[in-house]
């Protein structure tokens, strides 16, 4: 026993000399960085030994994926900003916590109990937890490197739930990656080279990897000092078009709002607040990324500049600068606002982020990211627009100046993200007054019949842009009361009839605002697409090969012709909103604005028609000349998710492609809450179109009309099929109200006595096989209205961002 006395006496005593080694001792021979946290390489261990001589002090944490995967369906972009999050290290004895404490909930009180007894309510996390390495009075050393060798990014989780396989960090593989990992005054910067291993199962991740089951990716975390207290929060509005930051203070009295909202916005002051135009004192400097070749370079710097423009509007002189990135700078730097262009294997989103004081809405850095192939999709819509490529003759420039005037609203629309302001959807009804809606290309015809695209795009910042701008960035100065010069702004902008719509008011298929949507034109939604479809018309008359550069296949004449097909595909979203549609605002008491507003009778039924154009045989049609020139797919040109579904295998299916737009119609048309809204609009106002009316019409219109023979038929036989199957899934549609469903079924069931006799009558006997089948499916439904799910109409080809963009999502 004594010996076992003794041996213990001695491990202990190990390790109490063990940790009494200084930093000093314990970091000799290893290379020290000097910054915000100190931090020493050991090259030969491979480890980030991190000194920290701020115990207990705020800093903020931000990871980030500055090497991403590369697929824009996996979301995994190279330079996408992760969690912002403030956190501190504590000690407990030999232990360190990186703990991040719950600013959701607060008490903003000079009471240290009221704080406490908030803080004590609600939980926090601890991020990580470190072992001393070394102590000396309050500097700590720890080893950093398995904090920074994690999957902080979350991507095997992401993975998984994308159903792309089973991945985990794996340390053997992944390493710290010093040429970035750096320390400054006010930020320490690490970077590691991470290896997510598994067994992949899914096409994207194995398209984009050149072996699916080691995915390799850089991931940055930034330590950082927090701003100082002299920025003022801003009331949030919601008139004003920007991002809350929200928080409860337990604190406000209890005739107050305790949940508090502020502008997400940057720190803008002027040098003198009381001259009509100043200097800012610091002012607000984006950086565009390097590697955007010529000339993407230039459209990004010029259309991200566009913003100086409100900010003059707001008496601020060069506040707003866009300049290249340094060369040799690190884009994950928080000192640097970025601009970055964005390579993925398929086009898809842009998108503008911040990183956030958590504690008060302050952008601290914004960070703009850019897909590249955005360029290519709308030099292909021109192409198909213009179809340039006519032997003996030069190629027309006008798809490059297309694509480029859209880069530059592009760079501004996203800018304006990080600027703190949100997508505002009904600004293409007044005069393109913003350049955060999403926009479709403007396209004319000329009186010859030619194609103008000089007003494809909107140039310069929108007048919308410059009224959210002085809302949120005008410096009041000492002399004015800003409550008051909020509100002074708010009512010009009002009385200047500009109004903002968010997403929620213009994303979903059945929402009824009918100014709010993406990707329209144009005041009257209705008119917009009857003009649409006279140059969608005109276009495929003369489609042809000229749409194909030399040396192209055939078959590729089909991506060119989807988005002339398609032309009206958002501008049928727009008109389909007026159809129970409903005008809105986010009116605040007393501020004059119109609350609600049916939209008028006359209104709904102009839409109907222009709807009803859309899914007309004779519009659906493609001409003889077109389809013998787009043969089958050649070898290593299979087809994608870019070209129309079909059902004729490798053939070009011109029925596939009128059934998938002419399906898109009817479901915006059907779509339940549209059906809803119907309905009690019309039992409140007996003049607005009521379900029954819609409905009456809308089968007078497809299988009530008269027969159509030879392909224009097969067309009408078609619609006539998609129509019974949407009226039915709207039938069957669990979250309709019990009178919609009713409503339809008795109006299918009136379809059903027509056809019975039709039946009976008709000669056709391709007419008489779908009367049959449609008869057949409207006994399975009879049979269990509950149960039955119609036949799924074939997709569009992707769309969105089809000539345009998305955030976020965009």
């Amino acid at each position: 026993m004594k010996k076992y006395y003794l041996l213990l006496c001695l491990l202990v005593s190990c390790v109490q000399l063990l940790s009494a080694q200084s930093l000093a001792e314990k970091t000799k021979g290893l290379q020290k960085f000097s910054g915000f946290f100190p931090f020493y390489w050991d090259e030969k261990g491979g480890r980030i030994l991190l000194e920290i001589d701020k115990l207990d002090q705020e800093v903020l944490y931000v990871s980030s994926l500055p090497n991403g995967v590369g697929s824009n369906d996996l979301g995994l972009d190279r330079g996408q900003i992760g969690q912002t999050r403030i956190v501190k290290f504590v000690r407990s004895g030999p232990k360190i916590l990186l703990l991040q404490p719950n600013y959701k909930f607060r008490a903003l009180s000079d009471n240290a109990d009221e704080r406490n007894s908030v803080e004590q309510a609600f939980a926090q996390s601890v991020v990580w937890g470190f072992k001393a390495e070394a102590q000396e009075g309050n500097r700590v050393l720890i080893d950093l490197t398995p904090f920074l060798l994690r999957d902080s990014h979350q991507i095997g989780d992401k993975l998984e739930a994308l159903n792309q396989g089973s991945f985990r960090a794996e340390e053997t593989r992944s390493a710290v990656f010093m040429p970035n990992t750096k320390s400054f005054p006010q930020n320490t910067e690490f970077e590691a080279v991470i290896t997510l291993v598994g067994k992949a199962k899914g096409r994207e991740i194995s398209s984009v990897t050149p072996d699916p089951n080691a995915v390799t990716v850089h991931m940055h975390h930034s330590l950082i000092q927090l701003p100082d207290a002299q920025y003022q929060p801003r009331a949030f509005d919601p008139r004003a078009g920007y991002y809350a930051h929200e928080y409860m203070d337990y604190a406000t009295p209890i005739n107050q709002p305790i949940m508090k909202r502020h502008l997400v916005r940057h720190r803008l002051q002027k040098k003198d607040p009381n001259a009509a135009v100043s200097d800012p004192v610091e002012p607000l400097v984006y950086y565009l990324d390097r590697g955007a070749p010529e000339p993407v370079r230039s459209a990004l710097l010029e259309g991200a500049a566009w913003w100086n423009q409100a900010f003059e509007a707001a008496g601020y002189r060069n506040a707003f600068q866009v300049k290249l990135l340094p060369e040799g700078a690190d884009p994950m730097d928080i000192r640097y606002n970025l601009i970055q262009w964005v390579h993925r294997s398929t086009r898809g989103w842009s998108y503008g982020s911040s990183i956030v004081d958590p504690r008060t809405g302050e952008i601290i850095k914004g960070q703009v990211s850019l897909g590249s192939l955005r360029v290519r999709q709308d030099f292909l819509i021109a192409e198909g627009l213009l179809q340039p490529y006519e032997d003996g003759k030069p190629t027309s420039s006008e798809m490059l100046q297309m694509g480029v005037a859209r880069l530059r609203q592009l760079a501004a629309h996203e800018v304006g993200h990080t600027l703190g302001l949100y997508h505002n959807y009904s600004a293409s009804t007044k005069e393109r007054s913003s350049v955060m809606d999403y926009p479709m290309p403007r396209i004319k015809l000329r009186p010859d019949g030619t194609i103008d695209l000089s007003d494809a795009y909107a140039v310069g910042i929108g007048n919308w842009d410059k009224r959210a701008i002085l809302y949120g960035y005008q410096d009041f100065g000492p002399q004015t009361n800003e409550a008051a010069g909020l509100k002074a702004i708010m009512n010009e902008t009002l009385k200047d009839g500009y109004v903002f719509m968010a997403d929620a008011d213009a994303r979903a298929v059945g929402s009824a605002h009918p100014a709010a949507h993406l990707w329209d034109d144009g005041a009257n939604a209705a008119a917009e697409l009857n003009r649409l479809m006279d140059v969608r018309r005109k276009l495929l008359a003369g489609f042809s090969e000229k749409a194909l550069a030399p040396g192209q296949p055939m078959a590729m004449l089909e991506e060119v012709l989807v988005p002339i097909y398609l032309l009206q595909r958002y501008q049928v979203e727009a008109a389909s909103k007026e159809i129970g549609g409903l005008y809105y605002t986010y009116a605040v008491k007393g501020d004059g604005q119109t609350i609600t507003q049916f939209v008028e009778p006359a209104e709904q039924w102009k839409a109907f028609e222009a709807l009803m154009r859309t899914i007309s045989p004779r519009e659906l049609v493609f001409s003889e000349e077109l389809l013998a020139k787009i043969p089958p797919r050649p070898i290593n040109y299979g087809r994608s998710r870019e070209t129309f579904p079909t059902r004729t295998g490798l053939t070009f299916d011109p029925l596939g492609a009128a059934e998938s737009a002419a399906a898109t119609t009817l479901e915006l048309l059907l779509n339940p809450q549209r059906a809803a809204r119907l309905e009690e609009y019309h039992a409140r106002q007996t003049a607005q179109p009521g379900l029954a009316a819609v409905l009456d019409k809308l089968l007078q219109r497809t299988w009530h009309s008269k027969p159509e023979t030879g392909y224009v038929g097969q067309l009408q036989l078609l619609v006539n099929t998609l129509t019974l199957q949407k009226l039915l899934a709207l039938a069957a549609a669990p979250t309709a109200p019990a009178n919609v469903r009713a409503l339809t079924a008795l109006k299918v069931d009136e379809l059903k006595t027509w056809l019975q006799k039709e039946e009976k009558r008709t000669k056709d006997e391709a007419r008489k096989a779908t009367l049959f089948a449609a008869l057949r499916t409207i006994s399975q439904f009879e049979a269990a209205p509950e149960k039955f799910q119609p036949e799924p109409a074939l997709p569009m080809p992707d769309g969105a961002p089809i000539g345009d963009t998305g955030c976020e999502g965009f």
